[in-house]
């Protein structure tokens, strides 16, 4: 619900390229009786090729699906870009600004002259028009948005120089709320903390905190190697919240399922139907 949220809330930033003349009179009353010689339009998932950030324009590996492309009188199109651990847009502008739907992973964007802010699952970004800007994956995980532009007389980016490897990794500042999470316990805390607190203590201090976080391995490639583990050890109840994990990494619902198909023929078949149902109980919680 909270992604939903945030495609409403982004798409209604850059409402203005789908504001059509309102129907008056009878038609408005028939519904629309004058039909309109356009009609729906769904381009099917996978129906449009994806392909490769230019060189020129990004650094790293970075892929990008085509979603919709604007149509007149709109002026809005929209892509979905996935960044590879590391990888980032060079510096660039947009005349009538930008939104970014964070849909997985975790991600970096700065504002010309600004800190570099971390960006997360969720997370709905509007760069206002005319500001300088790079967006695009943390050091230890990969990031995909969602890009939503609209065009001014044919151009919608104005591309300049690469983002260097000093402001990169220049220090991230420190998210701030309005609630106290110091507060709140932990993950492991509030599942065992009253029973096996020191189990609890070191899942949270030393898995997460420490392990997850060493940037040797991206995060995505950490779940992956933790939902395989867990598929082979037929571990149902903890392969569910690593399966939710992994999609919060970046490892795609189809990556997933290609995972636990080629499993079947190292870790056996019975394995892989029962992690196939606990993947289907959590991809359809989504």
């Amino acid at each position: 619900m909270k992604l939903l949220g945030a495609m409403i809330l982004a798409f209604s930033l850059v409402g203005s390229a789908y504001t059509q003349t309102p129907q008056t009179g009878a038609a408005a009353d028939a519904g629309g009786g004058q039909a309109s010689s356009q009609s729906i339009k769904i381009m099917r998932s996978g129906s449009q090729p994806s392909r490769q950030g230019p060189a020129e324009n990004f650094s790293g590996k970075v892929r990008v699906d085509p979603l919709f492309e604007a149509n007149a009188p709109g002026r809005a199109r929209s892509s979905l870009v996935t960044f590879d651990p590391g990888a980032r847009t060079a510096w660039h502008t947009h005349p009538l600004g930008q939104a970014l739907i964070v849909t997985a992973g975790v991600g970096r964007v700065q504002r010309w002259g600004d800190p570099v802010e971390e960006i997360r699952k969720g997370d709905v970004v509007w760069i206002p028009a005319g500001q300088k800007h790079w967006h695009g994956a943390a050091t230890n995980s990969s990031m995909s948005h969602i890009a939503i532009v609209e065009a001014l007389d044919g151009k919608s980016v104005e591309w300049m120089e690469k983002v260097s490897d000093s402001q990169y990794t220049a220090a991230v500042r420190a998210q701030s709320s309005t609630t106290n999470t110091s507060t709140q316990p932990r993950p492991s805390q509030r599942a065992i903390g009253d029973f096996a607190p020191k189990l609890a203590e070191l899942t949270d201090n030393v898995l997460y905190a420490d392990v997850w976080e060493r940037p040797e391995l991206s995060k995505r490639d950490r779940s992956l190697v933790t939902v395989a583990a867990l598929i082979a050890l037929n571990r149902p109840d903890q392969l569910r919240s690593h399966l939710t994990r992994a999609r919060d990494n970046g490892v795609t619902q189809e990556e997933l399922i290609e995972t636990i198909t080629h499993l079947a023929f190292y870790s056996g078949w019975p394995n892989a139907v029962t992690a196939v149902g606990v993947a289907k109980e959590v991809f359809e919680k989504k």
